[in-house]
């Protein structure tokens, strides 16, 4: 099976299933020197955990304690692979034995096996939303070293069950309300509505989709090749290769399809001007330095880049996740012999995928970008 790996120079490989006695990743060509501790990767896996409540996700609970296994030493890169694992200990994989001859509706039991000729029905295998601490863990070596480069991000559910959250052109938007309430949405005012609208699929036995929006700020201009390597492509692969997403846009997105070339480029003024302005004075990058640029963008409809090549400005998406395909509803299917079958998937699921999504997002969008940068120092003298 190909397929397990991301990057080019800044190479991660993630390997695991949902049931299995371990998951981790396989870092190759992470710079030496990188200052670089346990913590850094336990507190993003922590994020990746549910965020206290039942909210919209699943009751599995993992501790998820990463293990360092090669590649650091006295707290610092080596420049060889390094090496995360992270061991399951609570898993129930007797609920899934009904699935062992039964396709889940809109998951990959159907295709995996037309693919393989065979699967791991337990909670998916590795097609299950389990693999992403991997990519977690591997993301936060990658956020360590874009915050060495200044460079951060931070992302926030935009959309939820049909809820949508105005973000920071309105009054009110708060970053680090993300990290209080279990939907990841910067404002407290709707935490009850959504709550509300989640406990109600759930007593139905259905599921909701949702909406990711990331920002990434200080990003240096140049990044990202014109044509197969764009930076938006790059940021497309890493977004479009976590299971459920199913659309990614940027900046003004499927929206400039209706606007005009007037109002849609973004025109350009002579600097100095503060790159890191923005989500700066609510809290966003307090560590990271504010830079300044000789020409700045007025609008930012391109999202951050031009021609595949990042401006300096805001590289700014949204992506867009189904619902949740195990639902507790009765839907028709077929097993291995082709017979008619009905379903109700048992077992512990998440209602709505998006506010656990988000800082897997942010994790692949770092790995997409430390790859860029180290790619950008081959590009000229």
């Amino acid at each position: 099976m190909s397929g397990n790996s991301f990057g080019t120079l800044f190479r991660v490989m993630t390997f695991g299933e949902s049931h299995g006695p371990a998951l981790g990743c396989i870092i190759d060509g992470c710079p030496a020197g990188l200052l670089l501790e346990t913590e850094d990767i336990a507190a993003e896996l922590r994020r990746r955990r549910p965020l206290g409540g039942e909210g919209a996700s699943t009751s599995r609970n993992e501790e998820d304690e990463p293990e360092i296994l090669s590649g650091v030493f006295e707290g610092r890169s080596l420049g060889t692979p390094i090496a995360i694992i992270i061991r399951n200990r609570d898993q129930r994989s007797q609920d899934y034995d009904e699935l062992r001859e039964v396709y889940r509706p809109g998951h990959a039991d159907w295709t995996w096996e037309a693919k393989f000729g065979r699967r791991d029905h337990r909670g998916g295998g590795r097609s299950s939303g389990r693999e992403t601490a991997g990519r977690v863990a591997a993301g936060a070596v990658a956020k360590v070293f874009l915050k060495a480069s200044n460079t951060g991000i931070r992302s926030w559910v935009s959309s939820i069950a049909g809820i949508d959250i105005p973000g920071p052109e309105k009054p009110g938007f708060d970053i680090e309300e993300t990290e209080k309430n279990p939907f990841r949405v910067p404002r407290s005012g709707y935490v009850k509505e959504i709550q509300e609208k989640i406990e109600s699929l759930r007593a139905s036995g259905d599921s909701a989709g949702g909406i990711v929006t990331v920002s990434v700020r200080g990003l240096p201009p140049g990044l990202g090749a014109p044509v197969f390597d764009k930076v938006s492509a790059r940021l497309a692969q890493a977004a479009l290769s976590l299971g459920g997403c199913k659309g990614v846009e940027f900046g003004s997105g499927f929206a400039a399809a209706s606007l005009t070339g007037s109002q849609n480029n973004d025109t350009i003024t002579a600097g100095p001007t503060d790159a890191g302005a923005g989500f700066m004075d609510s809290g966003f990058m307090d560590s990271i330095e504010r830079k300044t640029k000789r020409s700045a963008f007025n609008t930012n409809n391109a999202g951050g880049s031009l021609g595949g090549i990042s401006t300096g400005e805001e590289i700014l998406f949204r992506a867009a996740f189904k619902p949740v395909a195990s639902i507790g509803k009765i839907q028709k299917t077929v097993d291995a012999s082709g017979r008619p079958r009905e379903l109700s998937v048992k077992g512990r699921h998440d209602i709505c995928i998006a506010p656990r999504a988000a800082p897997v997002l942010e994790a692949m969008t770092a790995l997409a970008l430390a790859d860029l940068i180290l790619l950008r120092r081959a590009d000229r003298v």
